[in-house]
């Protein structure tokens, strides 16, 4: 009867440890600051070139680099580079048509049964200054694999079959059709990465969780932060170079951010926006070529003209991926393609509706504060129309959750908005909040690289007449300067995990720095829509957390197991004094 017992106990206390995580129906919650540790460092040294997971390990026509992203339900971009990319005074670029671009793929390992013929480029980053160094990429290669199916793995090799030069085997999973049943396992969110030992500390933490996807929301490489001599990268530019005539970009930093991601990116999809780092200006006033030409999106299977602004479904989640440093104005291309867009979404087949930009609108840290102000008021009201469900931003390199709003306004059925822009950059950790006491930014501070300025006082609630808050903002529920990333687990149409990981947190067991229950309530926010989506048949029902199950699951069938034992002795005793 002791055994019973003492099973019952461990049952009802690991279910209850899964349901004491925080939902958003507990809030709005009283903003929560946790002070930066005084123990950890504020930033660190980028990694050398020569670091063994920024090396080149191929020979000269042999693919590296290689990345998957989502092109369609049904269909995969992979990318890749062969050849050597030059620096110095005098480059000359590669023939794109010299090399192959070839993926063969199938359903078995070794066995490929498709092969998939796809397109190659280089780009070059030139400066018409005496004495800086201009730089032409290797050839960079991009493949669609079409019809695949659904919740199955490919095996792939990439490359020029001809020479012969191809890869060595990689593989990935496809996701499951949209549908409101059906979600990506695990999503890694992360901001503003660089190349530093905090970066590696994030990749590996990110790799230990185990992601199906990464959604990598701007500032990846900050190759912009040296001089194209080669310099060691800085956290501030213009303090360190303040005579340079252009800011430059040192571009082999790209290339070893390619081979630093590719443990991840060849396995599973990421999906890219640019941020401020990725604008790069070089001659003739051409901008965001490194970025342009690297990544693959679906930027035409979404209807948009540009590849600053998609969107993709991975099963239920729709994905809104915005550019926050091209026109967003309610007049512009982008703005057009948006309202399109929303208007298409089937939130039935795709419930979850998440989106990113680089900038934040809701940003309580002195650094960057309403500076992007411009963009909220020109897209706000159609995001919330619309009912997005969650926003993902970086460029504060810091953490921050805030309370569902709208407009500056405590509101049930705005978007939860999260700032993770602490992948581990250069550029250390933000640690000052517009409130406090001094460091307020004056209303000429944070003026953006792109857009205009709209500053503005209050002229509601508790911070009315003011420029910044004299507390922590009502609409701010918790923040902390840490380095780190989050995972976001959809359970079901109206149940997502959120759980944020800080990278001093790496190597002690189950330890979060911030996790939430996000929960969607359609019945609430879409009943006065005129063009209200049918509810999920599933909508009132809650399941935990993918780990929550999975671990009851384990201590279930034990418990179960035990209990049929036990049982099976106490018959076979009965029997044997009977």
């Amino acid at each position: 009867m002791k055994i019973f017992t003492t099973l019952l106990v461990l049952v009802s206390v690991t279910m209850s440890e899964c349901s004491n995580i925080l939902t958003t129906l507990n809030g709005p919650f009283e903003p929560i600051t946790l002070k930066f540790d005084p123990s950890l460092r504020r930033g660190s040294d980028d990694l050398p070139i020569t670091h063994p997971r920024l090396k080149k390990n191929v020979t000269f026509n042999f693919p590296e680099q290689i990345a998957l992203a989502i092109s369609s339900p049904s269909s995969m971009w992979v990318s890749w580079i062969t050849g050597d990319a030059q620096i110095g005074l005098n480059v000359k670029p590669l023939d794109p048509a010299s090399v192959g671009s070839e993926v063969w793929y199938g359903k078995e390992s070794g066995k490929y049964t498709s092969v998939s013929k796809g397109v190659s480029l280089i780009y070059s980053q030139l400066y018409p200054f005496v004495g800086l160094w201009n730089y032409t990429s290797g050839i960079i290669h991009h493949a669609k694999l079409e019809g695949l199916e659904p919740g199955t793995k490919y095996y792939y090799k990439c490359g020029d079959s001809s020479i012969p030069a191809m890869s060595s085997e990689h593989s990935f999973v496809t996701f499951r059709a949209p549908s409101s049943n059906s979600y990506p396992r695990r999503i890694a969110v992360i901001g503003d990465l660089g190349l530093t030992s905090n970066s590696t500390t994030t990749i590996d933490h990110a790799i230990y969780n185990d992601p199906s996807m990464i959604l990598m929301i701007g500032d990846l490489t900050y190759a912009n932060q040296y001089q194209t001599t080669g310099g060691k990268g800085v956290p501030c530019f213009s303090c360190a170079f303040p005579n340079a005539p252009i800011r430059e970009t040192y571009q082999p930093r790209w290339d070893a951010w390619g081979r630093f991601m590719e443990p991840l990116t060849s396995k599973i999809p990421m999906m890219v926006l640019g941020g401020n780092h990725e604008i790069e200006p070089q001659v003739d006033g051409i901008t965001f070529k490194s970025y342009l030409s690297r990544f693959a999106v679906p930027a035409e299977e979404s209807g948009s003209k540009s590849n600053f602004y998609y969107s993709f479904d991975a099963g239920g989640i729709h994905f809104i991926m915005l550019g926050a440093y091209v026109d967003y104005n309610s007049t512009g291309a982008q703005f057009a393609w948006l309202k399109q867009d929303l208007k298409s979404i089937n939130r039935s087949v795709t419930p979850w509706l998440v989106a990113s930009w680089h900038s934040p609108w809701y940003n309580s840290y002195a650094s960057h504060y309403q500076e992007f102000e411009c963009m909220r008021l020109e897209m706000e009201a159609l995001i919330y129309e619309y009912r997005v469900d969650i926003v993902f931003n970086g460029h504060v390199h810091a953490y921050e959750r805030m309370n569902r709003v709208y407009n500056y306004t405590l509101d049930p059925c705005g978007p939860l908005y999260i700032t993770v822009g602490d992948g581990g950059n250069i550029e250390q950790v933000d640690v000052e909040h517009a409130d406090d006491p001094g460091k307020c930014p004056s209303a000429g501070d944070n003026t953006p690289e792109f857009g205009g300025v709209c500053h503005f006082n209050f002229s509601f609630g508790p911070a009315k007449g003011n420029f910044c808050w004299n507390k922590q903002p009502e609409w701010s529920a918790f923040r902390e300067s840490s380095f780190g990333h989050g995972i976001l687990e959809v359970v079901n149409s109206t149940h997502a995990l959120w759980t944020w990981h800080r990278n001093q947190d790496n190597y002690k067991e189950n330890a979060v720095g911030d996790q939430i229950y996000i929960v969607r309530q359609p019945e609430l926010c879409f009943k006065d829509l005129k063009s209200q989506p049918p509810l999920p048949n599933n909508s009132s029902s809650f399941s935990m957390a993918p780990a929550c199950l999975s671990h009851n699951f384990s201590i279930m069938s034990h418990f179960f197991g035990i209990l049929l034992i036990y049982g099976l002795i106490i018959l076979s005793w009965s029997g044997a004094r009977f």
